[in-house]
């Protein structure tokens, strides 16, 4: 199987009605709790090698994971071998012990491993997960799990409901005994569209995938998003950010797999903090004209930010999108879903084509995704200064007033990168707006003890509140230049 056998197979499949794969579970698997599905494991003897620094490991079907997937090893030359099913790959745990299943059950998807220190070829760590739907996961050496990506999302937001598509194939290529990456093919099936996948992935510090796409819709598409990310933020350095958001009884100062949003344009850069706690779910596009790339960031590195030993979120990795082929205009869009639950991802973002989406038509996107750790990074474009937290509090605090007013907020913007001076005494500006009330008194200092600068500034909201976010957009400038990234924050 190449590229393009499985896009033209992914085109047949488009011009055909959608046919969903039978829902075939044996009641013995869809019966099992959580626990009892985790406690079936693969036998690591039984790992396919591939090439002398990656094997494979797969995931049994059970539980919520009940759609079957294809599996096949593709090597450099003649057909694809089929992985065969077999009980006795895994050590079914004890609800499942003594039983066997048939040998046409399948797989619920796979995982690979690498050899991330090459004098040592045969110990090997987990750094690619393809389960459910069209999710993956992807870290880098010395990172934990965090954020996933998706092949694609369809109507995330509305209008309707959203669908997801599932992987439901793959075809993954031996390497050369020498290679340090790995190409994995994957088919995509979904009522509305069709596609076929290139996954070229190279693991180290940092992974990077270079993804490639065939996508056929089989119907009108309204919100189609391609490169999206999923991740968790449940709570962080603003509290439950919301207004009147219900706070949280947890020991833990921050919990969240990512941060913020950034979105990279020619000339500027746009980080949006996370947020969580709102009553409804909210759906917020930044108009992109070419896109430079955007991503999902987990800005804060320090374990005394989460104090959550098992969890490590300071670990978990940001991945950051580059397109090659197929964005142009239209919007990064980032969808927020209220959350309550450490276990459910609530964040989305994906890239939204402002051009309609109609059936017969091919759309042929490339991008890279990077797993990204410590910032600043040469991955995430531009020479601006970051933001690296976001607090917000009372305006009284600093400057009561009598009566108190209760709806007047301090935000407090740290930055730190290249462009920012090292003398006290530079002249900078804030250049801040409001989409309703007013920003006031913007204060500005250095910050010694991080060689960063500080932005306090005072939101005081209007009268009556407009209906959805309000946008707040503060930078620095420096001799009439803005130095640093804009934050862009929903108040």
């Amino acid at each position: 199987m190449t590229f393009a056998d499985l896009a033209e197979r992914a085109k047949a499949l488009a011009a055909a009605p959608y046919r969903p794969h039978p829902d075939d579970l044996p009641p013995a698997l869809k019966a099992l709790t959580y626990d009892a599905y985790r406690a079936i494991t693969f036998r690591p003897a039984a790992s396919p090698r591939l090439g002398a620094h990656f094997s494979a490991q797969l995931f049994h079907r059970g539980f919520l994971q009940a759609k079957r997937v294809d599996l096949y090893l593709q090597p450099a030359d003649g057909p694809a071998r089929p992985i065969a099913y077999g009980s006795d790959l895994f050590d079914l745990g004890p609800t499942l012990q003594g039983q066997s299943f048939p040998a046409d059950l399948g797989f619920a998807g796979f995982r690979l491993h690498y050899a991330f220190d090459g004098s040592r070829p045969d110990t090997q760590e987990e750094f690619l997960v393809f389960l459910g739907a069209s999710y993956f996961r992807l870290r880098g050496k010395g990172q934990e799990y965090g954020l996933s990506a998706r092949g694609a999302a369809i109507r995330t937001g509305g209008p309707g409901a959203e669908e997801f598509p599932d992987f439901t194939a793959f075809w993954i290529c031996e390497p050369k005994d020498d290679a340090r990456t790995i190409d994995v093919l994957a088919l995509l099936e979904s009522p509305s569209l069709t596609g076929a996948y290139r996954f070229v992935v190279a693991p180290g510090d940092p992974s990077i995938m270079r993804v490639e796409a065939a996508l056929h819709p089989r119907t009108a598409i309204d919100r189609l998003g391609l490169a999206p990310l999923t991740s968790m933020f449940l709570h962080g350095q603003n509290g439950p950010g919301a207004p009147g958001a219900e706070p949280f009884d947890d020991f833990r100062p921050q919990v969240h797999d990512s941060d913020g949003l950034a979105v990279a344009t020619r000339g500027d850069r746009m980080w949006r903090p996370l947020v969580n706690g709102r009553r409804d779910p909210q759906v917020s596009a930044f108009a992109v004209d070419p896109l430079d790339g955007f991503g999902l960031l987990q800005r804060e590195r320090n374990f005394g930010a989460y104090l959550d030993v098992q969890a490590r979120h300071e670990l978990r990795p940001g991945l950051w999108v580059t397109p090659e082929a197929g964005f142009g205009a239209g919007a990064v869009q980032l969808f927020e879903i209220p959350s309550r639950e450490e276990y459910m991802d609530n964040i989305v973002a994906a890239f939204v084509p402002a051009a309609p989406v109609t059936a017969g038509t091919v759309l042929s996107p490339r991008y890279t995704l990077t797993t990204v750790g410590a910032e600043p990074t040469g991955v995430v474009p531009g020479t601006l200064a970051r933001v690296v937290s976001t607090r917000v509090g009372s305006a009284e605090r600093l400057r009561p007033t009598t009566p108190p007013s209760p709806g007047r907020r301090l935000y407090t913007i740290d930055f730190e990168g290249p462009g920012l001076p090292r003398d006290p005494a530079s002249a900078l500006t804030a250049d801040i707006s409001a989409s309703a009330g007013t920003l006031v008194d913007p204060f500005i200092e250095f910050v010694p003890q991080t060689g960063g600068w500080r932005l306090y500034v005072e939101w005081r909201p209007p009268a009556t509140r407009p209906p959805g976010d309000v946008v707040l957009r503060a930078r620095l400038l420096g001799e009439g230049r803005a130095i640093t990234e804009t934050w862009d924050a929903a108040a």
